[in-house]
């Protein structure tokens, strides 16, 4: 018997999206091993995202301090280890976001605990499903340490809903040594579309776009529709959009409601990033393109006729609605 704990992240005030399809692997892993399911917020004044937390009808932990107040891996895994002896924690999970990677790894450390990374099932109390080669196979893990700290991947399991109410309890976190670390800076590129991660539509351009100016029709797109923009790593490289717009396995991980892809071949890894989607439609002019493997709709033809049409097209039926 054994109980689970989830890590939660936040932004603005609130409890992440991207933390609730966790919690939804940590009810299940409680299950599982005849536990209790906690959550965990850690940060610097996070009282109203705990709050909010408790709604989903689990037991929040509070970790609170200006040491927390950014996730530096140092301080966090410390906080972290603290509350999972605290509650007598078996399992240690958080969703596979930027923050997740970065911190699970050394609480495992610290727990010295088997780690599995980038779950997609959960087929035993010890057992998970992780793709690997950039998504082409899926390999079953057992993991056989006392301790399992796991990293999930939000796109494979629902997010968690407010079912009832649960307690709040503030943890006493103490000796948090950064070792060193130091929060510096974030760079973001500020918008006003929704989180890549976790936007309902997502309209992704590829490298037959042949410039960067000309993904200011996706763009366009997107915010018609009201989804965010995304890009493949061809595009990303070639430095017609940031970084940070990548979609793939190694970029971000995206299952929105619709993925709409132009001029996306679709290469194994960017493939990884975005076949959980519910609805896929590709636009590519080469009929041979594997993206069509997995297109729900697909459409052959050169994007320049096609994207200003599907954009025109989308426009009268918005205006005719109103």
């Amino acid at each position: 018997m054994g109980n689970v704990l989830v890590v939660l992240e936040t932004q603005g005030g609130h409890v992440r999206t991207a933390s609730l399809h966790a919690v939804t692997f940590g009810k299940k892993m409680a299950e599982l091993q005849g536990g209790k399911l906690h959550l965990l917020v850690a940060g610097k004044g996070v009282e109203a995202a705990a709050a909010e937390a408790a709604k989903l009808g689990v037991d929040v932990l509070v970790a609170d301090a200006p040491a927390l107040e950014h996730a530096l891996a140092e301080t966090w895994a410390t906080a972290i280890v603290q509350a999972a002896k605290e509650v007598g924690a078996n399992v240690v999970a958080a969703t596979a976001t930027s923050v997740g990677k970065d911190v699970l790894p050394r609480v495992a450390a610290l727990l010295d605990a088997g780690m599995v990374s980038d779950v997609i099932a959960i087929t035993a109390a010890n057992r998970f499903r992780r793709p690997v080669l950039y998504g082409a196979i899926v390999s079953e893990v057992e993991i056989t340490s006392p301790v399992i700290v796991a990293s999930v991947r939000q796109t494979e399991f629902p997010a968690a809903q407010p079912e009832g109410q649960g307690e709040v309890t503030k943890l006493a976190v103490a000796n948090l040594d950064a070792k060193g670390a130091q929060f510096v800076s974030i760079t973001a590129q500020k918008n006003d579309r929704p989180d890549l991660t976790e936007a309902k539509i997502v309209v992704s351009g590829g490298r037959g776009l042949k410039e960067s100016k000309n993904f200011e029709q996706v763009a366009a797109l997107a915010d018609l529709l009201g989804g965010a923009m995304g890009a493949s790593r061809a595009a990303a490289d070639a430095g017609m959009v940031p970084n940070d717009l990548q979609v793939g396995q190694t970029g971000k991980v995206v299952a929105p409601s619709l993925y709409i892809a132009i001029a996306i071949s679709g290469a194994i890894q960017h493939l990884a990033g975005m076949k959980g989607s519910k609805t896929i439609v590709a636009i590519n002019k080469d009929a041979e393109a594997p993206i069509f493997q997995v297109a729900d709709y697909g459409l052959v033809a050169n994007w320049e006729q096609a994207l200003p049409a599907l954009t025109a097209e989308i426009k009268k039926l918005k205006d005719a609605s109103r």
